[in-house]
């Protein structure tokens, strides 16, 4: 049981709460707790409604919304909904005393469709697709809203949803969530239905060196709502520290009768494009004779096993189960396996005899006695039930992926990672695999030297997702729409020049004493060329 209730105006019962829980179960319930004093920024929100009457919280915790609600407003109504007894308990304990205050152990989303709120304040449950029950809850927005969301959709955006659905007429409702959604393929029929209702009135972008929630590796933003037909536009706002949040508090009291500084009206909006492109200043606008970096090739994921730990060998594994080599075909499976911009048979070879995991199983035809040994192992263990391996058939048949001349990098903290991958090896999902069409694959030198220099991954930049801490992700397709300066343009003179320059770069690199001055040469050239005068 909590012991400080005199302390309920700060984040103490969270931090009691979380020394007396484990890591293990916060993650269970996908427990990331909201800052104070940003719980009292969102509640200001909520109370400035002078109607107020009734509060939802749809995924209650400890009530920290409710407690910085309960500092100006004693009286109004408010209802919450977890799924997690234990700190329910908790909050039961903390609340023992308010008669306004109601909690219910049951789940949002399939439960109190009926009812509408005054306010609607939340930090809802950062589950990806494959940590709830996606079809079942999918199902649900489907039947309640008329939404047929994609299957990869985050379950926040659902309880986001069915929040916007839920708030009465003249209500205001405030949503902390990560900002991952705003530039997401899956976020696109979200937005849409932002876009039609016409609730939206601001968008709260962190842009914090920091971690808004501990333990959890995603930015934030904060969304405020108001059913009140008083505007027809969103704001964007960027904040870098927490006094620049609390400077909107004086900002958002004269709502609705404010200026906004960069707001966006909905008929403008595109829900299709990522929405950093209204926050952020795009890097692409500096040049010129840009194209999709699909005219040249595409952009796939690296294999995916199911099961990386059965399906990788070295070569003392692969002795061990008398595997036959034509079995095994090279590949990389980790990214600290290539250390440089290169990764050549001679790298391949060092890997090898220092017997790190560089053959994947090819198990197509298994007719040696020793190879299907294995195979029946792999099902006594059952590895043919595991998400992947049970929708192949037969299970142990991987992707038909062959190497690709070009990798690169899923996560980084500085910028895109390419990798000519001159060894012709496959990898597993630690790269993506880049395959050039035919057209583009007698210039893949080209390519590559473009690929290597900062304009170029400034210009990627513009379609990165990112994930706090600095950590940015590229899935394929982001790759794919993004933009790169149209090679096809660059004279051949031009063109031997930064070939030459290349080829000198990639020397120095296969010596492990890569010269960067090359590469800032080469970027100079790109530049010169493509920069808008």
């Amino acid at each position: 049981m909590l012991a400080s209730k005199e302390h309920t105006a700060t984040n103490e019962p969270e931090r009691e709460y979380s020394q007396i829980v484990t890591l293990e179960h916060r993650k269970k319930f996908a427990q990331f707790f909201t800052p104070f004093p940003i719980a009292q920024f969102m509640a200001k929100w909520i109370t400035a409604n002078k109607k107020l009457q009734t509060v939802l919280d749809p995924a209650f915790g400890l009530g920290v919304f409710a407690r910085a609600i309960r500092q100006t407003n004693k009286e109004c109504s408010i209802k919450g909904f977890d799924i997690d007894g234990y700190i329910l308990m908790q909050a039961a304990n903390i609340f023992d005393n308010e008669k306004n205050t109601s909690i219910h152990l049951k789940d949002y989303m399939f439960n109190d469709w009926e009812n509408r709120y005054d306010g609607i304040i939340c930090n809802p449950p950062y589950f990806k697709f494959h940590d709830y029950e996606n079809k079942a809850t999918l199902k649900e927005i489907e039947v309640k809203l008329g939404l047929k969301l994609n299957g990869f959709t985050n379950l926040y955006t659902l309880f986001l949803l069915k929040s916007a659905y839920q708030l009465n007429a003249g209500g205001r409702a405030a949503y902390i969530i990560p900002s991952e959604f705003l530039n997401s393929d899956y976020g696109k029929l979200v937005k849409s239905y932002l876009i039609k209702n016409k609730l939206l009135r601001y968008i709260i972008i962190f842009d914090f060196e920091e971690n808004v929630f501990d333990d959890a590796l995603t930015t934030a933003s904060i969304l405020l709502f108001a059913n009140d037909n008083e505007k027809s536009e969103v704001e964007f706002i960027n904040i870098k520290t927490l006094d620049e949040l609390f400077d909107l508090q004086e900002k958002f009291a004269a709502y609705p009768k404010i200026k906004s500084e960069n707001a966006i009206v909905f008929s403008k909006l595109n829900p299709e494009i990522k929405w950093r492109a209204y926050y952020q200043e795009q890097n692409a606008t500096r040049f010129k004779n840009l194209v999709p970096f699909s005219n040249f090739g595409k952009v796939v994921r690296g294999i995916a096993t199911g099961a990386n730990e059965y399906f990788t060998f070295n070569q003392s594994k692969a002795k061990q189960f008398n595997i036959d080599k034509k079995y095994l075909l090279p590949c990389v499976t980790k990214s600290i396996d290539v250390d440089g911009a290169f990764f050549t048979t001679e790298d391949f070879a060092n890997l090898k005899e220092q017997d790190r995991f560089v053959y994947l199983l090819n198990a197509t035809e298994p007719t040696e006695p020793s190879l299907k040994k294995y195979l029946a192992k792999g099902e006594a263990e059952e590895v043919h039930k595991k998400f992947l391996t049970a929708s192949r058939n037969p299970w142990h048949a991987l992707e038909n992926r062959p190497p690709s001349p070009i990798w690169v990098s899923v996560f980084n903290r500085n910028g895109l990672r390419f990798i000519r991958n001159e060894a012709r090896t496959r990898n597993l999902t630690t790269f993506h695999c880049i395959y050039l069409n035919m057209f583009s694959e007698p210039k893949v030198d080209l390519l590559f030297a473009y690929l290597l220099t900062d304009i170029s991954k400034d210009i990627f930049n513009d379609n990165r997702r990112e994930y706090g801490n600095g950590l940015q992700k590229f899935e394929p397709n982001d790759i794919n729409k993004s933009l790169m300066v149209d090679i096809e343009r660059i004279e051949k003179k031009d063109e031997e020049k930064i070939l030459k320059l290349y080829h000198e770069y990639r020397n120095t690199a296969l010596k492990k004493q890569p010269e960067e001055g090359l590469l800032e040469e080469i970027n100079s050239i790109f530049i010169e060329m493509f920069k808008l005068t």
